[in-house]
């Protein structure tokens, strides 16, 4: 047993108290002063002999009172470290330090932070805290504080489920239960002899499908056995069932980033609001956000840890959207690796790094085929299609227009905000709907984003999101001072669809004057006003019967999505250290997982397939 075989390595003085499990961490409380400030060479000589992953804290006999604790910290860390919340969870021996410059809490090699727990004893955690107040963020995580002795059983648990005896893994199998030949719901089932992992649980957010959410009803799924649910990332066609699932009694863990938590949560919690408004049921009620919450597992890209007895996740970046991920699963000891794409940017972007390719291993890649048709081959780098959406605005602005881009609250807005931040206007952009809320998440976590944007955050202070031009618009008195003045301005506004929210409000007010320009960033669905206005109709007629007449010029950028074209799906694939035995094309129409297999087989001379919706594929 692990803990036994720990245990055989501690010396006789270290005085454990209490040996806990914290998910696939193993924790060790000390009763030792001295034991706990001078444990971490053996610790590593113990983590690297049993290859898990150990932790020593103190026990609460032992840690300093939490009032001198504070004082402490206060004189240690200096006030340009910007702390905004000190709170303690005696249950974890933890002091957990929200800061907006959490490298000075740290101090230069961690210097800091080892004399806050060498002199108080307790384990400073240390969170950015967002520049741009949040009130989701302040919520999740005073919820997280207010749960922590919910969190220590259930992760304990979590544990002991993890550590417990493993099966010979005979079979590997996936099966399909959304987002197969199809764009939305993105939903499978992993499953060996002992464990069964979703991939996802997303729903159809388009008007073009009835079929809005996965088969959950399929005979091989069971909600009461499900182990672990991994989600890739935020938007809604990948997280929108996730509280469906802890609603009708799913209390298992589910594993992601932590922005792709905040954010998901954001997005789900806009999805009630709709349901509301449009007098719709939604699948569930803020209840199975607030549990999926609770039983979030946060982890940082390359982080490896044991979901079962058989699997071990590691989360890697996907440049897709914050947080983004593509999840590698180990299945039994090094028998087979598995990498789930998720949603894929391959290229470098103002935003993001392109998505990850150095796998040691990959016997199996489940691989997005969004623009796996071949004439998609040709789209507009990233690049120039800044460069366009700069040239559109000034155009605009010099002749004393004003320009209106609907955009997704999530990755397009950004993008757009942090190109204009660099760019040479004197105007103001207003941010409406809810691209404001999404963007404070976004000053949480920089360290998610690229390299180039950490460097204007951390190291030069140019933060993009705080440019101070950027003007949040929060209420209705806000919208209707913006909608009045008719000076040359930049606004981004929700929906990017343009099938509601305030981005119709702006379009009643802008359209009939011909200085003013609409810029589409997006992709314009089928059957929507978007579509509609980019095939060229001036006659407009809103839900509300409200006619408008369209003068405004009209333009729309392509190439600044998140998703990688045919030739980026191909060249992910070529950068692959080894070469996999099958691939499987999801997350595409039907002509475009079909043509994408194809041509894979043909380029790579492998096994690739496009299954449909319920199908189950044997991997080993």
């Amino acid at each position: 047993m692990i803990i036994d075989a720990i245990k055989d390595e501690l010396p006789k003085d270290a005085r454990i108290s209490e040996i806990v499990y914290e998910g696939s961490e193993i924790i060790l409380y000390t009763k030792s002063k001295e034991f706990f400030t001078t444990c971490t060479t053996l610790i590593k000589r113990i983590v690297n002999k049993v290859k898990k992953r150990i932790e020593v804290r103190a026990d609460p006999s032992i840690v300093e009172d939490t009032e001198k604790t504070l004082e402490i910290i206060k004189k240690v860390v200096p006030t340009e470290a910007g702390i905004k919340d000190i709170y303690f969870e005696p249950e974890f021996a933890k002091v957990v330090i929200h800061a907006e410059k959490p490298g000075l809490v740290i101090g230069k090699s961690g210097e800091t932070l080892l004399s806050i727990k060498a002199k108080t004893f307790w384990t400073p955690e240390i969170k950015r805290a967002p520049v741009i107040d949040s009130e989701l963020i302040k919520s999740i995580r005073k919820m997280l504080h207010k749960d922590v002795k919910y969190r220590k059983k259930f992760l304990h648990k979590l544990g002991e489920k993890i550590y417990s005896e493993g099966k010979e893994v005979e079979w590997i199998r996936l099966t399909g239960l959304g987002s197969f030949r199809e764009v939305g719901r993105s939903c499978m089932l992993l499953q060996t002899p002992q464990t069964k992992v979703l991939l996802d649980c997303g729903m159809v957010t388009g008007l073009s499908s009835n079929k809005t959410f996965p088969y959950l009803d399929a005979a091989e799924f069971n909600i009461q056995t499900l182990d672990a649910v991994i989600l890739t990332h935020a938007h809604l066609d990948h997280s929108g069932m996730i509280p469906y699932l802890y609603e009708y009694g799913y209390r298992g863990p589910m594993y992601c980033t932590m922005p792709t938590r905040d954010v998901s949560a954001l997005l789900q919690l806009d999805y009630l609001q709709i349901c509301q408004r449009e007098n719709r049921k939604p699948y569930y009620s803020s209840k199975g956000i607030e549990e999926a919450i609770r039983h979030s597992i946060m982890l940082g890209y390359g982080e490896v840890t044991d979901i079962s007895p058989d699997m071990r996740l590691t989360l890697h970046n996907a440049g897709h959207i914050l947080g983004s991920a593509s999840a590698h699963i180990h299945i039994g000891d090094g028998l087979y690796n598995l990498v789930y794409t998720g949603d894929i940017k391959y290229e470098t972007t103002r935003m993001f790094e392109r998505a990850f390719t150095d796998y040691t291993r990959a016997e199996a890649i489940i691989l997005e085929s969004t623009y796996g048709g071949g004439d998609t081959g040709k789209k507009t780098s990233y690049r120039d299609a800044e460069e366009k959406l700069v040239e559109y605005i000034k155009k605009a602005i010099d002749r004393g227009g004003r320009v209106l881009i609907p955009s997704f609250a999530v990755g397009r807005s950004q993008s757009v905000i942090t190109l204009l931040a660099e760019t040479r206007l004197d105007v103001p952009i207003y941010l409406d709907g809810m691209i404001w809320d999404t963007t404070a998440i976004h000053t949480a976590y920089p360290e998610y984003m690229s390299k180039h944007i950490q460097n204007l955050i951390l190291h030069k202070g140019k933060n993009p999101f705080i440019d101070e031009r950027l003007k949040g618009i929060g209420s209705q008195k806000e919208r209707l001072a913006v909608l009045n003045d008719k000076k040359p301005a930049v606004i981004i506004s929700t929906s990017g669809m343009l099938m509601g929210g305030p981005a119709i409000e702006y379009l009643k007010n802008m359209a009939a004057e011909p200085k003013n320009m609409l810029v589409f960033v997006g992709y314009q669905a089928e059957g929507t006003m978007g579509r509609r206005i980019q095939k060229g109709w001036k006659d407009i007629q809103l839900d509300s019967g409200h006619n408008i007449q369209l003068n405004m010029e009209v333009q729309t950028v392509g190439g600044l999505g998140g998703h990688s074209n045919f030739q980026q799906l191909l060249t992910y694939l070529q950068r692959y250290k080894n070469k996999p035995r099958k691939i499987i094309t999801n997350h595409g129409d039907n002509a475009s997982t079909v043509e994408l297999a194809r041509t894979i087989h043909r380029m790579f001379k492998v096994e690739s397939i496009a299954p449909r919706n319920l199908e189950t594929i044997r991997l080993r």
